[in-house]
């Protein structure tokens, strides 16, 4: 399936942090969010990308034009330096669209704007690229389907620190809650299409405002509730939050290293059970 991805946007709650460059290119490690979200992708086999380009498009193109594999791959070098044998690569088999789709334009009409790329596939996915998860995506394909929905998205729980609060109409408070313990539930920004959402779009609309609500009235919008792992880069503060997670090691969302790890475990655990019948043989 081709993957829409939205980097058109000013991230006005990230100009504190950096003004220099659209929030999809912030880093994570070694490399861009962008590149994260695209990475999940790509490892359940989807890597025909659509980029909705608009603010600063310019370092997003600049970045895979002048991509460098060496940056996050292993590889050896020989003859002084000049052989370098990549022992693995990132993207050499994605397909990546580039296109301007304005620099104030909203979701809605960045979407309808690629709608040629789309062509007459019956489905595709999109994402804001500015979250992760540890999302088996396979799952909410398989929702969407299921369901005959045109619009289905992640739904996930809150992870800010905010509180929510109860009063009666005097004012009077009963009840304060963390909003991550509270039953609220929110768009995690991964989303699975049908065909039939341009027909849903309008010039100067929204995607969610408006053509959800469309949607949502004809009983054609679906939502799967995920209790894993769910990252956003929206703020500052959870921009660090991730690269935390990352200089720990701790990184759920990085599912294209799952197999790795699995196989490594099983030949760690192998090696250890293997001891006993060993001494005995001795």
């Amino acid at each position: 399936m081709k993957v829409v991805l939205f980097c058109g946007g000013f991230g006005m709650r990230m100009r504190g942090y950096s003004e220099s460059i659209p929030k999809p290119m912030v880093g994570i490690g070694y490399r861009p969010v962008l590149w994260h979200v695209m990475k999940y992708y790509a490892h359940f086999g989807h890597k025909d990308f659509i980029l909705c380009l608009g603010w600063k498009a310019n370092i997003i193109k600049d970045y895979f034009l002048k991509y460098d594999e060496c940056v996050s791959n292993d590889f050896s070098i020989s003859g002084g330096g000049r052989t370098i044998d990549l022992l693995s690569r990132d993207i050499e088999d994605w397909n990546i669209t580039f296109c301007d789709t304005g620099t104030s334009a909203t979701i809605g009409e960045r979407l309808l704007s690629i709608r040629e790329h789309i062509g007459d596939d019956r489905t595709f996915l999109a994402n804001y690229t500015d979250g992760l998860t540890d999302l088996e995506l396979p799952r909410l394909i398989e929702f969407h389907e299921r369901h005959d929905s045109t619009a289905t998205f992640l739904s996930v729980r809150p992870t800010q620190s905010f509180h929510k609060i109860e009063t009666d109409e005097s004012g009077k408070v009963h009840l304060v809650q963390a909003i991550s313990e509270a039953n609220v539930w929110m768009n995690g920004g991964f989303f699975v299409f049908s065909n039939e959402i341009f027909e849903q779009l309008r010039p100067g609309e929204d995607m969610v405002d408006h053509a959800f609500a469309r949607l949502v009235d004809r009983g054609k919008c679906y939502s799967l509730k995920h209790d894993g792992f769910w990252g956003c880069m929206d703020t500052y503060k959870e921009m660090q939050q991730l690269q935390d997670m990352y200089d720990n090691g701790s990184t759920p969302w990085t599912v294209w290293g799952r197999s790795k790890t699995r196989m490594e475990s099983q030949t760690n655990s192998n090696s250890v059970a293997a001891k006993p019948s060993d001494q005995a043989r001795s």
